[in-house]
């Protein structure tokens, strides 16, 4: 196993599910045929840009973002108008023109409950994984949008 490949099976473990320790992430890269020791995994989640951040479960692993990123998303309040649902689907309306930059950034969250994002020129259609996620989504979608 070369170190590319074990840093893509944990950034695949950790955009796929939830994972807050690092001995839990241990197990799922050892499921997946990785062995791999604390020191090379602290490692390669240092290198990789991952970082943990709070969710209601508690801590969870995520993919860091560059600083043009979040540069960017400083500014996502101000473009969003308003981020709506219904029993299928998540609708986020935006300033003319600014739907699929908004939507490339809502594809960098990597979050496990969006299956996926259309953009037109104001409007981003979301899929999620399951209905039942909806209400949770959105609720991260908003924390995401409003967070700087």
């Amino acid at each position: 196993m070369t170190k590319n490949q074990r840093q893509f099976s944990i950034r695949e473990i950790i955009t796929k599910q939830d994972v807050g320790s690092q001995e839990e992430l241990q197990k799922l890269l050892k499921k997946a045929g990785h062995k791999v020791n604390q020191a090379t995994l602290s490692r390669d989640l240092s290198e990789m840009g991952v970082t943990r951040r709070a969710s209601p479960e508690g801590p969870r692993y995520t993919i860091g973002q560059n600083d043009e990123d979040s540069r960017v998303r400083a500014l996502l309040s101000y473009e969003v108008r308003g981020i709506y649902s219904n029993e299928s689907m998540i609708v986020i309306k935006t300033l003319a023109g600014r739907a699929h930059g908004v939507a490339e950034l809502i594809d960098s969250m990597v979050s496990p409950f969006v299956l996926g994002t259309i953009a037109g020129d104001n409007t981003i259609f979301i899929a999620p994984r399951a209905t039942k996620d909806i209400k949770r989504l959105t609720n991260e979608l908003r924390a995401f949008i409003t967070s700087e």
